[in-house]
């Protein structure tokens, strides 16, 4: 079975990739034996991480700044994807953000506008632009990563919501427009203890946790790697336009 999750002679690429579940997945990816790009907003940090995987993986790893909100920046790590390796079979839009406001109607234009560009434009852009050079070529597999916020949304993250709903109709959508040589999937996340649990009152989070959520806790960043794995893989072979929650059991199943 293990020749099933093999990714030997694969290409990926991770955006978001320079810290917590991202940094996890680009890791594992390498350790499987792909080549990748850590793609993230700040291109120093990408490149340190690309130089720690590569030796510690042996796999040729390369880092990239990349903001998911700037339309053209997608053209950009495309095209500097293609240039590098001439290939990219594994493509995860797991770059995103959710930003504290007090209330609703202190929601502002541009803070909105922020929260769908980064959440929903730029997964668009870039999962178009290398889902139709995979359809044209060998295939591949695009993961999308959402969040239980798209089917449960509090509202505290409702604009961070609605864009990750988008992202569970974008799977399902891109799914069959690059079939059948292209496999859309969707990992969509629950509450998870990464840079974004920096925020949060964590003594009030681990009280709500033992009652919320079934597993009592919050997840952690490594814990995304099976499921990451397995849409990235021949694995999931069959499997395309699933939506996969990933929450310690905390939400219901989207709809």
């Amino acid at each position: 079975m293990a020749d099933r999750f093999d990714l030997t002679g694969k290409v990926a690429v991770v955006t978001g990739g320079s810290r917590g579940m991202g940094l996890e997945m680009c890791k594992a990816f390498a350790a499987a034996g792909a080549r990748v790009i850590v793609a993230s907003r700040k291109e120093a940090a990408c490149i340190t991480v690309a130089k720690d995987i590569q030796a510690e993986s042996g796999q040729e790893c390369h880092g990239f700044g990349y903001h998911a909100g700037d339309w053209d920046a997608s053209d950009r790590l495309a095209e500097f994807a293609y240039t590098t390796f001439g290939k990219v079979d594994i493509l995860v839009n797991n770059a995103g953000m959710s930003p504290l406001y007090d209330k609703l109607t202190n929601v502002t234009e541009a803070l909105y506008e922020k929260i769908l560009q980064v959440n929903l434009r730029g997964p668009f852009r870039l999962s178009t632009l290398v889902g139709e050079r995979m359809a044209a070529g060998d295939g591949g597999s695009i993961i999308m990563v959402s969040s239980t916020a798209a089917v449960q949304p509090t509202p505290t993250e409702l604009p961070y919501g609605m864009a990750k709903a988008g992202i569970n109709a974008f799977t399902l959508g891109l799914a069959r427009a690059y079939s059948p040589k292209v496999r859309v999937n969707c990992i969509m996340p629950g509450p998870f203890l990464t840079d974004i649990a920096k925020a949060w009152d964590m003594d009030a989070f681990n009280e709500r946790a033992r009652t919320t959520i079934p597993l009592g806790r919050g997840g952690q960043a490594e814990e995304i790697v099976g499921a990451a794995l397995y849409f990235a893989s021949d694995a999931s072979s069959f499997t395309t336009g699933a939506i996969l929650k990933i929450d310690g059991g905390s939400a219901y199943p989207a709809a």
